[in-house]
């Protein structure tokens, strides 16, 4: 193992840490932890948002999506980058002009209702600790793939490291760290791109030839070793005969069609798709005996596709017979060794990963409504994120927050241009990633196809990229939840006469307390994609805050009842769906729903998001009496220029 990426990620941790002990000399007050008190530049702003909002569904998980489904998933960058024009023309200004320190300040002062802040508090810490989950897979994943340590191990130094700097320097010590690890990001992920297309040749030339060769697969340059765990599956091309070896005694629990059988569709067993030899016997592993297919250390295995039947005849498509691949379930953990020349395992053919409505959206066979539902669930979450939300607060002004949110949309969309292209070269240059599901490190190990002393240099940027990438969004979540928890929770319901001081410790008390709960889940996401995991937080963030911000901020007939009951509900509503999808996924809840509801669950957001915002018109309508007595005022103080001297602090900045 090199020691130049090692070097270079260290170098990024230290200067992280080195950065938040900085901020220990110029964060003092409570405005200081809480929004940086309120004094950030539009520029440095920018950057600090851009930062906190490339996470590592953006630097690792979207060119991991872009490489493992295709084009399906390029509305990941779309909706990311298109979020931030509806926080331009309808949030970033108001929202500032009101002057909070957190998004349950606003919820509060916009109704008069400390009961409606409590509501607003648990979706901050809902939606956050279901952020954290993707930020600490990226973590652990790129640690897996630059020093070769356990998953646990980058989960466990993300999660210290973080929290001593949130600890230690509130929002004022994040905003430089944040703005710094912006600039970083966009430097790694930029420069060993164009590096390695110099290398290997332009993004146009992996498009053409997959273009050129739609019924063909990647193919591995080498032979090549991947590991995998019990309850794993793979995919295999369909090759006649395909050849893997098992460099371990190797124990199948069974071996099914890759595609989903029809109805009247005969069923297919496992010597319809394997070749001779291979022995039947008792599974080794404890539990409910069951029987295994195996294979001894150094066998070479011989697969084959089968022809789909129904009745016993051959059914076909076109004029031609259906066939189907071979998706084998792993009882034990073990290491496949695939060959140099063999197409890759699983992946599908270049036509089909070049397609709109691929193996992502189509899953379910209802392509259209999965692809419109992702990119209301990305663009309205943008705008409903808290972690995002409140570094409005941090600006001087309205006008300033504004101005922010125009030159985040510039930076965040210079970077969106490079994730498909880390995708396009991964798949042809490094295929082995398919095998056992690790596209997400393909920005981390390309650069390793260099196989000199450039390569480990670059390999290490990627990977510095790639901690900044997860340290920067988790430390805007910490702030988030912190806050919630200090200033709401604490300062607002347990002890609403506490100082500023007391305050401040509770905050930093917060953020170990957090810090520790977000590193536990974030040992339970090993298995997940990490911008599926993003995406899904975007979700229950479309249907519960955004459309309490929208309505909010420009509807005066808005009640405290429409909001709450819109906001749980379409919330509420949202989360279950996504949770029973996670449990359907991984068989932990036996239950087979239609096609249809199986894809309005997995992306809840085309209903999520509508039947929040018509609850909250239908409640508000039928509880108008209740519409705030000075909700002109408020409206002013939302909307004014700040010439006018109507915007003022709801809490004012303490010192």
């Amino acid at each position: 193992m090199s020691w130049i990426p090692i070097a270079l990620v260290v170098l990024v941790v230290l200067a992280t840490v080195g950065l938040g002990l900085y901020a220990t000399r110029i964060s003092h007050t409570a405005s200081d932890f809480f929004v940086a008190g309120r004094s950030v530049s539009v520029f440095w702003n920018a950057s600090a948002i851009s930062g906190e909002y490339l996470s590592a569904a953006s630097f690792m998980g979207v060119a991991g999506l872009v490489m493992r489904y295709g084009y399906d998933v390029i509305w990941y960058p779309v909706g990311y980058a298109t979020g931030y024009l509806f926080l331009l023309l309808f949030i970033a200004g108001p929202l500032r002009r009101f002057g909070a320190y957190t998004i349950p300040d606003f919820a509060e002062g916009r109704f008069g209702s400390r009961s409606f802040r409590k509501t607003a508090v648990s979706f901050v810490l809902l939606i956050g600790f279901f952020y954290t989950m993707p930020q600490m897979r990226g973590a652990g994943v790129a640690m897996s793939s630059i020093f070769g340590t356990p998953y646990w191990a980058g989960v466990l130094l993300v999660g210290v490291v973080i929290t001593f700097n949130v600890a230690l320097g509130g929002m004022k010590g994040i905003t430089f760290v944040q703005a710094f690890q912006y600039w970083l990001k966009m430097f790694a992920i930029a420069v060993p791109a164009f590096v390695l297309m110099a290398v290997f040749g332009g993004y146009h030339q992996f498009v053409a030839r997959a273009q050129s060769q739609p019924t063909a697969y990647p193919v591995y340059q080498a032979d090549v070793e991947r590991s995998f765990k019990a309850g794993d599956m793979l995919t295999l091309p369909p090759d006649e005969p395909y050849r893997i070896q098992f460099t371990q005694d190797t124990h199948v629990r069974k071996i099914e069609p890759a595609r989903k059988a029809k109805e009247g569709e005969d069923p297919l067993a496992a010597p319809q798709f394997v070749i001779p030899p291979y022995e039947n016997r008792d599974s080794p592993t404890a539990g409910a005996p069951h029987s295994v297919i195996f294979w001894p250390a150094g066998a070479v295995a011989e697969f084959r596709p089968a022809n789909v039947t129904a009745g016993g005849q051959v059914v076909e498509k076109d004029g031609k017979p259906v066939v189907t691949t071979a998706k084998l379930e792993f009882d034990q953990p073990t290491k496949i060794r695939f060959l140099k020349g063999e197409p890759a395992a699983g992946t599908v053919s270049n036509g089909a990963w070049l397609q709109p409505f691929g193996g992502l959206t189509n899953k379910h066979g209802y392509p259209l409504l999965y692809t419109f539902s992702l990119i209301i669930g990305l663009i309205f979450g943008t705008a409903g994120l808290p972690h995002i939300l409140v570094r409005f607060y941090t600006n001087p002004d309205g006008r300033a927050a504004k101005r922010t949110t125009l030159w985040v949309m510039v930076l965040i969309g210079v970077f969106y241009l490079f994730p498909a292209l880390w995708g396009a070269m991964g798949r042809d240059l490094i295929p082995e990633l398919y095998a056992n599901g690790k596209t997400d490190a393909v920005v981390v190990e390309l650069p390793g196809k260099l196989g000199n002393v450039w390569g480990d240099i670059l390999r290490g940027i990627t990977g510095a990229g790639a901690f900044a990438a997860f340290m920067s969004t988790f430390s805007g979540l910490l702030v988030s939840m912190s806050s919630a928890m200090a200033h709401d929770i604490y300062g607002s319901m347990l002890r609403p006469q506490s100082t500023p001081e007391q305050r401040l410790t509770a905050f930093k008390w917060a953020a170990v307390g957090v810090g520790v709960l977000s590193t536990a889940l974030g040992l339970l996401a090993e298995t997940w994609d990490i911008a599926m995991l993003v995406g899904w937080a975007f979700a229950i963030a479309a249907a519960s805050y955004f459309p309490l911000l929208l309505l909010g901020a420009w509807w005066r007939g808005l009640t405290v009842k429409g909001a709450a009951t819109g906001m749980l509900v379409g919330g509420l509503a949202s989360l279950g769906a996504i949770v029973a999808t996670m449990l359907i996924d991984r068989k932990l809840l036996l239950w087979t729903p239609d096609p249809i509801v199986r894809t309005l669950m997995e992306q809840p957001a085309i209903w999520g998001v509508p039947l929040s915002l018509g609850l909250m018109w239908l409640v508000s309508t039928l509880s108008r009496s209740e519409v705030p007595k000075d909700v002109d005022t408020l409206m002013l103080r939302l909307h004014a220029p700040e010439e006018l001297g109507m915007s003022k602090d709801y809490i004012p900045d303490a010192h």
